[in-house]
């Protein structure tokens, strides 16, 4: 059997000072790839990820860029080829909370930041990022999508539409970039123990303690970062060969109802 075997390969992890972008950068590290740490503004907490990384034995340095702003990213993406050659792996995980409001009472200007972190961001670090991914026999792109898009409930426009968006940034990409060799598929995570979440589930329940809801949800647990990053280890690893422009949903068999 293929092994989870990623020495020698470098990845772009987008929104990994923390949460699940910090527990899928130190996954792939585990398995053996460098990771540039990508954030837009906690460079303590990038710092964090970063010696996390280096403590495992790989090579890791981080970048600052909002993933909403061409010229940044551009930066990064050169720099990253600098600093490591080019990169076989990108993780678009970057994503804000939207604020539980409805439709009609939704701020305008919330739901193009959002959509614009959530959508346009992927579109514009996967384009960036091609031509680096093209360069090798095999890459991989994933997009950090939610099980939000199963239902799209009530009070989570802006949230719904951005993670919708990517989905359907990832399944045209599967489908433009199969002859490349670029392998892209999906992560949907249920609410997972991570700042986001706490945000997400906040603006739910209107409680700060995310964990008063493990008793409703699978297993008896809200998800972990590392639950969604065992997902991406195996998307990306050799023990995917064939699999690509599908969605695997990290719920626990069934996103529970927190309302």
């Amino acid at each position: 059997m293929a092994e989870m075997n990623l020495a020698g390969r470098v990845a772009l992890v987008t929104g990994a000072s923390r949460g699940i972008g910090r527990g899928i950068a130190v996954a792939l590290a585990e398995a053996g790839a460098d990771v540039a740490v990508n954030y837009t503004r906690d460079e303590a907490a990038a710092a964090e990820t970063v010696a996390a990384i280096v403590a495992l034995g790989r090579k890791a340095k981080s970048y600052q860029a909002s993933v909403t702003d061409e010229e940044a990213c551009a930066a990064m993406i050169a720099a990253i080829e600098a600093d490591f050659g080019p990169m076989s792996i990108l993780i678009n995980n970057a994503g804000i909370a939207s604020r539980g409001k409805s439709v009609a009472d939704t701020d305008p200007a919330e739901l193009e930041r959002v959509v614009a972190t959530h959508a346009l961001g992927p579109h514009r670090i996967s384009r960036l990022a091609l031509p680096q991914l093209r360069t090798h026999a095999r890459s991989d792109i994933i997009i950090i999508s939610s099980v939000a898009t199963l239902n799209h409930n009530a009070n989570g426009a802006p949230y719904n539409m951005g993670k919708a968006a990517g989905e359907a940034l990832a399944l045209t990409l599967a489908k433009e970039e199969m002859r490349n060799g670029v392998r892209v598929n999906i992560v949907a995570p249920s609410l997972t123990v991570s700042d986001m979440g706490v945000k997400l589930a906040r603006a739910i329940t209107g409680q700060d303690d995310i964990h008063h809801l493990d008793a409703k949800f699978p297993f008896g647990r809200v998800s972990t970062p590392e639950d969604v990053a065992a997902a991406v280890l195996w998307f990306v690893s050799d023990a995917n060969p064939y699999c690509s422009g599908q969605k695997l949903n990290i719920d626990g068999a069934g996103m529970a109802s927190f309302r």
